[in-house]
């Protein structure tokens, strides 16, 4: 008997990202900007959707204020590009390594709060951080700011390339996220996060330190999502406030693409973003009605698919795309192969 994680779907998965991973790289070769803008928003947001999905669906942390981190990522890398002259890519892991710094002292203060008190503490830390980058006054306080001309152009010196240089740093932070949420999830940590989930209650009892545990996982999401807030404001080259710390742009989509598309799976932000970019691009010429479209699908897949999409694929059929779950694998014995060998021979 072999034990394995690997399976012919996740094989076939592992060579279509591959190949798909090849054309997306060559996009400013082919695509035009706007293709550019609207791809680069796809990794943005799929992005977000795993960190949230890491939080929620594995660490059980339900936030509804990651918009805090959104907000910080951008306005800390307009600040430190604007008055310390850097240009702004380079500024990146400075900005991650901020945005776990500061999620150290909230996630202190977080941590003390549970259930639906934990999510409503998160949304009042987002509002707090927005209130304060309100009073920004060399930001331009509540109406917000651009970044000056000669900060745009030292990512690049023409338009195409620093759309081409947007695209590829979308692109890059969203292959790390994804490999980040992948290898944690497979390692000893993942495991005790799994148990968490599960039951927290027993995994204490074998000795996961479910406070450590959770919290390393609050901080790293912070950070990550604060280097995702810089690259969409840098992408915007525009932020205030109120589009900063927007709890519906940055969190409630971001719910909705995990839940409709699988919480607690890696292949369900994926599904859910697809399908929420086919809505939005399909409907949002609708207005309001559009919002209440997204709602309504929302509520009709949570009837009929509690697990979302994926999770509902993956009980009816068993196909799973990352190579997660071991399974046990039936494997011959040398004597069979052996006589398979002579048989194969003789014939020859």
């Amino acid at each position: 008997m072999l034990v394995t994680r690997n399976s012919r779907s996740s094989n076939a998965f592992i060579v279509f990202v591959g190949v798909t991973l090849l054309v997306l790289c060559t996009a400013p070769l082919w695509a035009g900007r706007a293709d550019l803008r609207f791809l680069s928003e796809v990794f943005l947001y799929l992005g977000l959707a795993y960190l949230w999905n890491l939080l929620a669906g594995y660490a059980g942390l339900v936030s509804v204020g990651q918009q805090a981190y959104v907000g910080f990522g951008g306005y800390l890398l307009f600040a430190l590009a604007i008055n310390v002259g850097v240009t702004p890519l380079a500024l990146l892991p400075v900005v991650g390594v901020a945005g776990v710094l500061i999620a150290i002292p909230v996630a202190a203060l977080m941590f003390r709060l549970h259930g639906a008190y934990f999510a409503i503490g998160t949304w009042v830390v987002a509002e707090v951080f927005r209130l304060t980058a309100a009073q920004i006054t060399s930001l331009g306080g509540g109406s917000g700011t651009s970044l000056p001309v000669s900060v745009v152009k030292s990512i690049a010196s023409s338009r195409s390339g620093r759309e081409s240089l947007s695209y590829w740093a979308a692109l890059a932070i969203l292959v790390f996220v994804i490999a980040l949420v992948f290898w944690f999830l497979r390692s000893r940590s993942g495991l005790a996060l799994t148990a968490i989930r599960d039951n927290e209650l027993a995994a204490e009892s074998l000795g996961i330190s479910v406070w450590r545990t959770k919290f390393v996982v609050y901080i790293l999401t912070a950070g990550l999502t604060s280097i995702l807030g810089a690259l969409i404001f840098l992408q915007k080259l525009r932020i205030s406030p109120d589009a900063a710390f927007s709890v519906n742009d940055w969190t409630a989509f971001v719910i909705f693409i995990v839940v409709i598309g699988g919480i607690g799976t890696l292949e369900g932000p994926i599904i859910g973003t697809l399908l929420y970019f086919l809505l939005r691009e399909t409907l949002a010429d609708l207005g309001t009605a559009y919002l209440v479209i997204l709602g309504a699908t929302a509520i009709v897949i949570m009837l009929f698919a509690p697990k979302g999409i994926w999770g509902f694929i993956k009980e009816r059929f068993g196909i799973e795309l990352f190579p997660m779950t071991r399974r046990v694998v039936k494997k011959q014995s040398v004597q069979t192969q052996n006589t398979q060998t002579l048989k194969g021979e003789n014939r020859d």
